[in-house]
C-alpha cells in the first residue's frame, strides 16, 4: 500500500510480539541526515517501546545508502544480530543515479537476507523530493523508521517460531 494512503507509524501495539532478548542492528546512512536521523530515532524508540534493551541495539553509520549492504554484512558477521534494519534516503534527481542506487541496495539486502537467513530490513526512502522524504520521516505520513522496526520485530518472532 502506498504511504500516501497509510501512515507508516500506525499499527496496533497489541499485535506486535515482544522484542525482549532480540539483538537488532541498525545501519544508518549519513546522506540526507535530517531525514535519516529522524528514521533512526523512530526505529530506536519503537524497538525500546516493545522491549528491546538499549544494549541490544547495535548501530553502524555509513556515508550513503549504497554502502548500507556491505556495512550490514559486516554487522551480521561480527555482532550476531537477529535482524538488521538499514535506513537511508535516496531522493530522485535528474539522472539515473537514483535508479542504480535503489536497485543495488534492494538487491544487496535481499541477497544478504538469504545468505545469512536473518531479516535485513529495507528502511530506505525513495521519494521524488525533500518534502516527500520529510513527510515519511516523522511528518504527515508517519515515520518509515517505526515501520522498519515493527517489521524487524515481527520477522525475528516469525523466525523464532519456526525453530
Amino acid at each position: 500500500m502506498s504511504s500516501i494512503l497509510k501512515n507508516l507509524s500506525s499499527y496496533d501495539p497489541a499485535t506486535i510480539p515482544s522484542a525482549k532478548g532480540m539483538r537488532i542492528g541498525i545501519v544508518l546512512s549519513e546522506w540526507n541526515p535530517q531525514v535519516t536521523h529522524a528514521l533512526f530515532e523512530g526505529a530506536v524508540k519503537t524497538l525500546l517501546e516493545h522491549g528491546c534493551e538499549e544494549k541490544n541495539i547495535i548501530q553502524s553509520t555509513v556515508p550513503g545508502s549504497y554502502e548500507l549492504s556491505v556495512a550490514a554484512q559486516w554487522l551480521a558477521e561480527g555482532e550476531n544480530p537477529d535482524a538488521i534494519i538499514c535506513l537511508g534516503c535516496v531522493i530522485q534527481g535528474e539522472t539515473r543515479h537514483f535508479d542504480f542506487i535503489c536497485q543495488a541496495v534492494a538487491t544487496g539486502l535481499t541477497d544478504l537476507s538469504i545468505k545469512f537467513s536473518i531479516p535485513f530490513i529495507f528502511g530506505v526512502l525513495t521519494p521524488e523530493n525533500q518534502d516527500q522524504a520529510m513527510a515519511r520521516a516523522g511528518g504527515k505520513h508517519g515515520n518509515k523508521g517505526v515501520e522498519a522496526a515493527i517489521t524487524a520485530i515481527k520477522m525475528v518472532a516469525l523466525r523464532k517460531s519456526k525453530k
